[in-house]
């Protein structure tokens, strides 16, 4: 295992410690809600700081990009954290959650961990090394054709003003599929992908925490990721399309068909 990627890991089972620690008593939490239907508890707080205290001490240049703290300036490498993917799922005690961190070097996401800790799930993907959950190599759906497949997606939840174009390709992708399923973690949802759990997966407006792993997961699983105008744009528009890749061009076609111009990026 690459180094950069086993204190990934360390870190992310450290996380996941201070998660399962919490589930006896989610009840007591402290939960503030950041902006509508946003919320972070104490549990989000606690896990990234043990986070960044492990990549801090491993890598004291390097610079940070957490969902919690925001960014921390650093050299040529960053490193990408989501503490708690799934923070509505885990309030509820809903068991869809995980810890996502991604190492990006010069803007390239290298090295990427999404931690179920509740399944205790540990999937990692390294660049040019291929994919793996609880080492075991991943691989993508064989899925040739859109009928029969499972996608996956996420509902617009804090910024509603786009939820028309988002139904529409909901219902487009709904009469060609047989199912479409929305956990509420895209981290997972993306290393579902990976693991060819779902065939595809398409969501807009994600921050690059929610994605980063979880993309390079994917293209190391043998997919495709891009943006709905098929390009690599998806860290900074937040908009991402994963899938197997053969079922790529069919699916890029029915967003595109579905979307006004100004979402096709």
């Amino acid at each position: 295992m690459h180094p950069m990627l086993n204190t990934a890991v360390r870190a992310a089972r450290k996380a996941g410690d201070v998660i399962n620690r919490a589930l006896n008593r989610i009840g007591d939490l402290n939960v503030t809600a950041k902006t509508r239907n946003d919320y972070v508890t104490e549990v989000d707080h606690a896990a990234e700081a043990a986070i960044v205290d492990i990549i801090r001490k491993a890598y004291p240049s390097h610079g940070i990009l957490a969902e919690e703290s925001g960014r921390q300036e650093g050299d040529d490498y960053q490193w990408i954290i989501d503490p708690l993917d799934g923070t509505t799922n885990f309030i509820h005690g809903l068991p869809q959650f995980a810890v996502s961190i991604a190492l990006l070097h010069r803007g390239r996401i290298e090295q990427g961990v999404i931690f179920d800790p509740g399944r205790n799930e540990l999937f990692t993907a390294s660049r040019g090394g291929g994919a793996q959950v609880n080492d075991r190599r991943m691989r993508v759906s064989p899925a040739r054709s859109l009928e029969g497949t499972l996608l996956g997606t996420g509902f617009p939840y804090k910024d509603q003003s786009y939820m028309d174009e988002y139904l529409a390709t909901f219902k487009a992708l709904a009469a060609q599929t047989a199912g479409i399923r929305r956990p509420g973690s895209a981290a997972l949802d993306l290393a579902y992908v990976a693991a060819g759990r779902y065939d595809g997966f398409w969501e807009f407006n994600l921050s690059p925490w929610d994605i980063a792993a979880g993309v390079l997961m994917v293209q190391e699983a043998g997919g495709m990721v891009t943006d709905f105008g098929g390009g690599d744009n998806y860290l900074e528009s937040g908009n991402v399309l994963a899938s197997n890749g053969r079922l790529h061009t069919p699916m890029l076609k029915i967003l595109r068909d579905n979307l006004p111009q100004e979402h096709r990026k």
